[in-house]
């Protein structure tokens, strides 16, 4: 009896297919990019003279290789940071923010406008804890203008609206109040309290 030879499967077309799969998969994936954080850095001024800083106007926070967090030479934990950080920027020691409601402790910070966040970090420190440290720091100066936005958004025409919300209607183009007087208002608030975030090498 006559053996029988095996059907050959036609590979041929396996090199299309897979080059097909291959363009689907290239087309259809979505590569998630990160955006960075946010900074503004300060103009360069032609004014060569050094400014001197208080000690009292630097809040330091320091971030080492093991993830613990040293604020002003004390252990703390990350959820007390952003507390922290608002009581000493709303401090007003030396009497001259009259719209600070802080402890007025003339060993702390004078003025939110001479207040300081001074963070470093070591080269160890994981990227998660890191952004979290910014975060909270941020959320402070958050907290803050959101606050004094509340408190003068009644008397100039702006009822019962944090900053952020001021933020968001003066960058929306359907919104139909007075952008004009909405922007002072915004730059008011960030002169009174600015974001003064150093990071040290």
């Amino acid at each position: 009896m006559a053996k029988r030879s095996a059907p050959e499967v036609n590979a041929g077309s396996m090199a299309d297919i897979a080059f097909l799969l291959l363009i689907f998969f290239l087309v259809t994936t979505t590569i998630e990019t990160d955006s960075g954080i946010s900074r503004k850095l300060p103009p360069i001024e032609d004014n060569q003279e050094d400014v001197v800083i208080k000690q009292k106007n630097i809040f330091t926070v320091l971030l080492n290789g093991k993830d613990q967090l040293l604020v002003e030479d004390e252990l703390m934990e990350l959820e007390d940071l952003r507390s922290e950080a608002v009581k000493f920027l709303d401090n007003g020691g030396d009497g001259t923010c009259n719209y600070c409601s802080g402890a007025k402790d003339p060993t702390s910070s004078d003025n939110p406008d001479k207040a300081i966040i001074s963070l470093k970090n070591d080269r160890e420190t994981t990227y998660g804890v890191y952004i979290s440290v910014q975060n909270e720091l941020v959320a402070a100066y958050s907290e803050l203008r959101n606050r004094r936005a509340l408190q003068i958004g009644s008397s100039k025409g702006f009822p019962n609206m944090n900053f952020s919300d001021m933020e968001n209607n003066y960058n929306n183009v359907n919104w139909s109040g007075n952008k004009t007087k909405l922007k002072e208002v915004i730059e008011q608030i960030k002169i009174e309290y600015p974001q003064k975030l150093s990071e040290v090498q």
